[in-house]
């Protein structure tokens, strides 16, 4: 263990960590004589009310009680946050979005994290294709749950395939392994023509659904392609038929499930839906949105959000001239709901632009993606009344940066007018629409 990573940086003013004595530099070494190797450790032992706390202060050791709720935080930020190093991918995916962004952006960028502790974390996405007998074997000692598995296949050979990595069909008894042990799981396929779709989608869900109730829902996505593809493994995307196909293969299954098992279990991305041509179903339909972060179900919840706001507004609307850019997949389901608001409140006179994705290509549409210079070539010019709005989405979490490290005040200034980052939600939607 790095005597850095499990330094302490700070210690929140009346936390149980400093009614204790710990202090800002001292290093965690043990919690109730249990070593602390990273952050899952740190949670795990220092659940309990009352725990001893060792650590290291001007190079001896201390050992002090805290005293707190069980679950509570004992009010310790660490100077890295995992206390251990961020274990990169292993794998070298045929779809991997990473391998598809051209050479000069951000470094992060280029970082793929194949990490267990920010799958429970974080909510990411591991593959188990470089967990150690230990790491499994301490995820089933931590009860470590839920876990968010990329999965894409359970036949071993084709995921050694599309996975890029020798050892991947190993993932797959991990996986089997964790679901014996109790542990929740959380999964995605990646849905690539030609290679996982089909007979042999089918067969993964099948598989996937033996494993039930363990695995609690799976989410399935078509794969993304950019324009940036020269050298890597030959794929196609999807197109609205095969998209259709999906849907009702996926959704016949999850009908089954729901008998059977008492949830779906599977459930397409509404990217699948979108390109299908058919409706987004009904809020129920989505138990809860346990794959929400995966695109699976956001703009049905967008939907009920913004119909229970709009229900208890009261108005007049400001009827400020203002514009809101958006991704193209999202573009029709922001103008229907803000024709809706309109039939309540005549005023508003908020205009939705659909940004086209000339950087990566256009077969990526989602908002998330949009760089800030396909946004100031697109609206460079353009009347956008007094006020431009972007979902944060747009930018790295926490600052105000696109991908391509345009900032918002780059792009304030150049379109000439403020450009105000919106918060996600039917509920801050409709506000934007009323101001």
């Amino acid at each position: 263990m790095s005597g850095e990573r499990n330094k302490i940086s700070s210690v929140a003013p009346g936390s149980p960590g400093e009614r204790a004595g710990i202090l800002p530099g001292d290093k965690l070494l043990r919690v109730d004589g249990n070593a602390i190797i990273d952050v899952l450790d740190y949670m795990y032992y220092a659940y309990d009310a009352e725990s001893a706390f060792t650590v290291e202060r001007d190079g001896k050791e201390l050992t002090v009680t805290v005293d707190k709720e069980p679950g509570q935080d004992a009010g310790l930020d660490f100077q890295e946050y995992l206390m251990d190093g961020m274990r990169s991918c292993a794998n070298n995916c045929v779809f991997c979005f990473v391998d598809q962004m051209p050479p000069g952006m951000r470094e992060s960028l280029y970082f793929k994290d194949d990490d267990v502790r920010l799958s429970f974390l974080t909510g990411s996405y591991l593959t188990l294709t470089n967990m150690g007998r230990r790491e499994v074997q301490r995820v089933i000692d931590l009860k470590i749950s839920p876990i968010n598995v990329s999965v894409h296949t359970m036949d071993p050979e084709l995921r050694c395939e599309m996975l890029g990595n020798k050892n991947a069909g190993r993932g797959i008894e991990i996986l089997k392994k964790f679901a014996r042990a109790g542990i929740e799981l959380n999964c995605q396929i990646v849905c690539c023509p030609g290679l996982n779709d089909g007979r042999e989608l089918d067969r993964t869900m099948r598989r996937l659904a033996r494993l039930a109730p363990q695995v609690h829902s799976c989410s399935v996505i078509p794969v993304g392609l950019t324009k940036f593809r020269e050298g890597l493994y030959p794929l196609r995307p999807f197109d609205s038929e095969l998209a259709r196909r999906t849907v009702e293969q996926v959704e016949a299954f999850s009908e089954k499930c729901l008998k059977r098992h008492g949830g779906r279990i599977f459930f397409c991305s509404d990217e699948l839906y979108l390109k299908a041509g058919l409706p987004i179903p009904e809020d129920d339909f989505y138990e809860g949105y346990p794959q929400l972060e995966n695109g699976v179900g956001m703009l049905r919840l967008l939907y009920t959000e913004f119909e229970e706001a709009l229900d208890m507004a009261e108005g007049p609307a400001l009827g400020t001239r203002a514009t809101i850019a958006t991704g193209v997949s999202a573009a029709r389901t922001l103008t229907e709901l803000r024709d809706m608001a309109r039939e309540k409140f005549p005023d508003i006179r908020v205009e939705i632009v659909p940004i086209v994705n000339d950087f990566f290509g256009h077969t990526i549409d989602v908002a998330g993606l949009i760089t800030g210079r396909d946004l100031l070539a697109q609206l460079s010019g353009r009347d956008l009344g007094e006020r431009l709005y972007i979902t944060n989405r747009m930018l790295r979490d926490g600052e105000g940066v696109f991908l391509d490290d345009v900032t918002v005040e780059d792009a304030s200034r150049a379109l000439g007018v403020p450009v105000t980052p919106m918060d996600n939600g039917g509920e801050p939607l409709l506000k934007v629409f009323m101001s």
